[in-house]
């Protein structure tokens, strides 16, 4: 059982990144959140793992409010990250679930066209 579910772990990671438009976002995704923790990193003194940290909870709206910038530029971007940033992680969560959805009801009906 657990090999059945690793291979279809694997051959439904291989069928996400086949596609244009998945490859993308998720290029996008990691583009965003690494030009973010290297800003972090940079111009507000966090660690790379503070960075990566805040980077991913700020797009992700949860926002433990843990971390925060604290110079005036670190805000500004910060405002200016979350609108350019928002759109592109939940796009790429939206594009997980849908491959996912595709897939399982691939594999429980035959003729599904999504």
């Amino acid at each position: 059982m657990r090999k059945f579910i690793k291979n279809r772990i694997i051959r439904n990671t291989v069928t996400f990144f086949e596609d244009k438009i998945y490859r993308a976002l998720s290029i996008a995704c990691v583009t965003t959140l690494m030009v973010g923790t290297v800003f972090y990193h940079y111009v507000e003194g966090f660690g790379w793992i503070d960075a990566f940290y805040f980077s991913a909870t700020t797009l992700t709206t949860v926002g433990y409010g843990d971390l925060s910038p604290q110079t005036d530029f670190g805000k500004v971007f910060t405002v200016l990250y979350i609108f350019a940033g928002i759109g592109i992680i939940f796009g790429f969560i939206n594009a997980v679930q849908e491959h996912q959805k595709k897939h399982i009801m691939n594999y429980y009906y035959d003729d599904y066209e999504s």
